[in-house]
This record gives structure tokens, sequence and C-alpha cells, in this order.
């Protein structure tokens, strides 16, 4: 019983661990989202952190239209690392969930 406690124990650990590593990782993955006309173009981390914003001439004339493109396109790279961060870390907890009666919800 206690042997089967401890291997569980390791084994979340060994979980809490690797997702760690993934969420270093998920900082040099980078995800980028581009405004339809290619107006304005940002770059995030799958751990959405802004990396850049390239905004063409053009729409600094114009504060509203910029506002709208701003949301519109934060959202959807937003959107997207979420999405990547989300799937990638789902599949290292999956992987680390020790075999647990009733708790096979999860896998």
């Amino acid at each position: 019983m206690f042997g089967d406690m401890m291997g569980m124990m390791n084994k979340l650990k060994e979980a809490q661990k690797k997702v760690e590593e993934t969420k270093k990782r998920l900082d040099t993955v980078l995800v980028d989202e581009t405004s339809n006309d290619e107006k304005l173009k940002v770059t995030l981390t799958a751990n959405r952190t802004f990396k850049s914003i390239e905004i063409d001439d053009e729409l600094l004339k114009d504060k509203e239209q910029l506002e709208d493109y701003l949301i519109i396109t934060l959202n959807k790279a937003i959107e997207k690392a979420t999405s990547i961060n989300e799937a990638e870390l789902a599949a290292v907890a999956k992987d680390g969930m020790p075999n647990i009666p009733g708790m096979d919800m999860f896998k």
C-alpha cells in the first residue's frame, strides 16, 4: 500500500517537473497573428507574453481604426497562444497522472 503511495507521489513530482519544463519551453514558442490586410502584426509567446507589434503607418493616421485593429488582432493572437498553451500542458499533465482508481476522468 505505502509502496503504491510512494510511487504515485514520485509520479506526481515528475509530472510537476515536466509541467514546469513545458512552461519554460512555451516561452520560446512564438505565435504570429496578422490582420487580414497585413497592416498590423503581433508576435507573442505561447505563454501569452507579447514580443512585438508592427503597425503600418497608414493605421497611425486613424486612432479609432488602429484601436479596432489592435483589439481584433490581439484577441486572435491570444486565442491561438492559449490554445497551444492548454494543449501542451494538458498533454504533459495527462502523461504524468498516476493510475488512481476513480480518477480516470482525466485520461
